[in-house]
């Protein structure tokens, strides 16, 4: 007896596919890990609590770490650089491979890709400046963006400030590179394996086009405020500092419950 062919309606709905999808091709490196609302455990107690400005900056995107520990030094002019067990300082004229990765890609890839492993660290043309790769390639789902820069609210030490940058990684399926400006001479500039150097975050694409940022309006007057207007600063500022006993993170305790609220209706439907 044939079994009875299930209507459409009745077929299991497609997976929805992932935002965002970590590719490891350095075996070794630490793994991506979701950002979090203390920034590592740097922001201080009264902030963490009661700054949701702050704590929901921190939480968003992830932390991506050095795939070893790394050092440069940089003269003015050349660059120099060692790393984890090496003994030595080497130059840093050119691009330069993860140790050991050449072969372990080569004995994995398909031998039309052989011979074609990203590069590890490299010097640019300009004096300071450098591309680092974080041993990742990262998918995200269609139509949104990854916005890579320096962890948000993170005390990081000095010598070196990363560009931000754009990756349409739904579309470049490639090494996540990340350029870097060295602003310390004559001194070691260490990067640690266990600190997070970059905070990825996945924006969709519609929120950074020029449709969407040209649509804004300028009031430059404070005469020009509308009556609306003045009814939401007195909510916002009056009101609150107008009670005799004002309970602290206020706007904190209304940004969660209302986030609870939309996210318990996602939930449902």
């Amino acid at each position: 007896m044939n079994s009875p062919t299930l209507p459409d309606a009745a077929a299991p709905p497609a997976a929805k596919p992932k935002l965002i999808t970590f590719h490891r091709m350095i075996p070794t490196a630490r793994m991506p890990q979701r950002a979090d609302r203390s920034a590592a455990g740097s922001l201080p107690t009264r902030a963490f609590r009661y700054c949701e400005a702050a704590t929901s900056a921190a939480a968003f995107g992830y932390y991506l770490f050095p795939p070893i520990g790394f050092s440069l030094q940089w003269d003015g002019h050349d660059i120099m650089w060692t790393f984890e067990g090496a003994g030595d300082w080497f130059p840093l004229n050119s691009a330069v491979q993860f140790p050991g990765f050449r072969d372990h890609f080569d004995a994995i890839a398909p031998d039309e890709i052989k011979q074609f492993s990203p590069p590890f660290l490299g010097a640019l043309q300009e004096p300071g400046l450098i591309q680092l790769w974080m041993g990742l390639v990262v998918r995200t789902a269609p139509g949104w963006s990854l916005l890579v820069r320096a962890p948000a609210n993170l005390p990081r030490s000095g010598g070196w400030e990363p560009f931000e940058g754009i990756v349409e990684t739904d579309r470049w399926f490639g090494p996540l590179i990340t350029n870097l400006r060295l602003t310390k001479t004559n001194v070691p500039i260490d990067f640690k394996p266990d600190f997070p150097l970059l905070q990825v975050q996945p924006i969709p694409r519609h929120a950074y086009e020029d449709a969407t940022l040209n649509n804004y309006e300028i009031v430059p007057e404070l005469a020009q405020l509308s009556p609306e207007d003045w009814d939401d600063y007195y909510d916002t500022v009056v009101r609150p500092n107008s009670q005799v006993v004002r309970p602290r993170g206020q706007y904190a305790a209304a940004a969660r419950k209302r986030r609870n609220a939309e996210d318990n209706k996602s939930a449902r439907t």
